[in-house]
């Protein structure tokens, strides 16, 4: 990589959500905001390499993408109001004392700007998308991903969440700090996915992407001192503290995904598994357990245990039945069927498999075909599970899990060249689960 990509992926990193929210906030017009600072990101891949970079690449960025914002309004002759507020508070940004900060106790940009974001008058299953698309810089496919739906389908609600927007006069504004909790739900929930997206990547040569992995650990250990008394915002921390503990052994050095009972556990970061166990005890000291205290306590049994022969499965199930009474999601119906399976052997899991895809759960993604697959082939129902690993194969563009996929059907004796499409790999739902 060189330096220019490092200067603009980091520019990138720093300074997205602070253009998109600052645009948002002059004009009110999300779609503008985003367009406007995809142009100035994409003019400075292009004039950087030849003029050198910015000595502070964010006012340079801010006040290129103000002038493209500048010129459309222009162009399409609206927004008189809008063009003078933009044109009137141009170069006054860094000058001015950030008062937001003051009113809202966070400090943080990044997180204020997602407080900002989640705004409690948008549906829960919109704040989190939309602050995902808006800040976080996740792509559509990827947001899709995550909730298990179609791209299209995330699409139409992307934009129906804009429209509302529009037609309601949302404000963007930083809420002042009392009114911090009623969004903290959504900010941890888009903590939680950005990190997924960085733990398991969608697409790509590569199954982790350091960049939103350790920007979700980062933020979710400033909510905490933000928020000392949410036990969900420790219990959250400790999730990616335990998972982000596993990532050195979770690629093989042909850059296939390795499953977890295959991972090398004296290579496990013992440091951040003492840190996430720390989290996790003084979070259940406040007897609120929550969804994603369940899910770090799920992740602690497999990171405690010396071999996953040890595994506890028959606690980790009931850890599930908790999960799923609380967040009765496909992929932890999907996650707790691997689990039994593990416990009761794999025809339980495939039975329970049966009941969520006659139910539609997890129609679109690969997680199912791929744990169907590794049932099958722990029964030695050869045939089938390749049938399976091929449908996952399908479904899937991340050449890690690809890579993965394909080994198994090699050690199945049957030819990649039976699959039709190009080829994938598998998430952990090969051994055990999705969530692992």
């Amino acid at each position: 990589m060189s330096d220019i990509d490092v200067a603009v992926t980091t520019a990138f990193r720093r300074e997205w959500a602070r253009l998109v929210a600052t645009l948002i906030g002059v004009t009110g017009d999300w779609d503008l905001a985003q367009e406007c600072a995809q142009e100035a990101f994409a003019l400075a891949w292009q004039t950087w390499p030849r003029d050198g970079v910015p000595d502070r690449p964010g006012a340079w960025l801010l006040t290129t993408a103000r002038h493209r914002a500048v010129d459309r309004l222009r162009r399409d002759r609206v927004g008189d109001g809008k063009l003078r507020q933009l044109v009137t508070t141009e170069g006054h940004d860094d000058a001015e004392p950030d008062f937001d900060a003051l009113d809202s106790g966070v400090e943080d940009q990044r997180l204020r700007l997602l407080f900002t974001c989640c705004h409690p008058a948008l549906a829960f299953d919109v704040q989190v998308p939309l602050a995902l698309r808006t800040l976080a810089g996740l792509t559509t496919a990827e947001i899709a991903r995550a909730y298990g739906v179609s791209e299209a389908t995330m699409a139409k609600r992307l934009v129906r969440a804009k429209q509302k927007i529009r037609e309601a006069g949302i404000p963007y504004r930083v809420p002042p700090r009392h009114l911090l909790p009623e969004r903290t739900r959504a900010v941890l929930a888009v903590i939680y996915l950005l990190f997924n997206e960085g733990y398991l990547a969608t697409s790509g040569t590569e199954l982790y992407r350091p960049e939103p992995a350790e920007e979700a650990l980062r933020l979710a250990a400033l909510l905490v001192e933000l928020m000392p008394d949410d036990p969900e915002a420790r219990g959250l921390h400790a999730l990616v503290l335990l998972q982000h503990a596993r990532s050195a052994t979770r690629v093989s050095a042909d850059g296939a995904l390795v499953p977890l009972e295959e991972q090398d556990r004296t290579r496990w970061d013992r440091s951040r598994i003492a840190a996430g166990l720390a989290e996790l005890r003084h979070a259940a000291r406040r007897e609120r357990i929550g969804p994603y205290q369940l899910q770090a306590m799920i992740v602690a049994c497999h990171v405690t245990t010396d071999t996953a022969a040890d595994t506890d499965w028959a606690h980790i199930v009931e850890l599930y039945d908790a999960l799923l009474t609380r967040v009765p999601s496909p992929t932890v119906a999907l996650n707790r069927a691997v689990a039994v399976a593990m416990r009761s052997g794999p025809r339980a899991g495939l039975e329970l498999l049966d009941e969520l895809e006659r139910d539609g759960g997890l129609a679109t993604g690969h997680l199912l075909p791929a744990a169907r697959a590794d049932l099958l082939r722990r029964l030695g129902r050869t045939t089938e599970a390749a049938r399976a690993y091929r449908a996952a194969l399908e479904r899937t563009g991340n050449e890690a899990e690809r890579a993965y996929l394909h080994r198994r059907l090699r050690e199945l004796g049957t030819s990649d060249h039976e699959c039709a499409c190009p080829l994938m790999s598998d998430t952990e739902a090969g051994s055990t689960g999705p969530s692992s």
